[in-house]
């Protein structure tokens, strides 16, 4: 199993959470899926690598920027 941790931006609310969960969880491999609204930190678990731009793709796709990638 591996662990990575975006930090991403722009969201304000229970919804904006929902929308990042919903659109990473959908990423081929991504197992689970951890939004702090707090920090904005997203972890995310897969069943091996998934490149950082698929994951990017879907924040971006839920209306969000992902700012520090691991």
């Amino acid at each position: 199993m591996t662990t990575a941790t975006y930090t991403v931006t722009g969201m304000t609310c229970g919804h904006c959470v929902s929308s990042v969960k919903e659109e990473v969880a959908e990423v081929p491999g991504v197992t689970g899926v951890e939004v702090d609204l707090a920090t904005g930190l997203v972890t995310v678990q897969s069943d091996g690598p998934v490149e950082a731009a698929r994951i990017e793709a879907a924040v971006k796709e839920a209306g969000y920027q992902v700012v520090n990638k691991p």
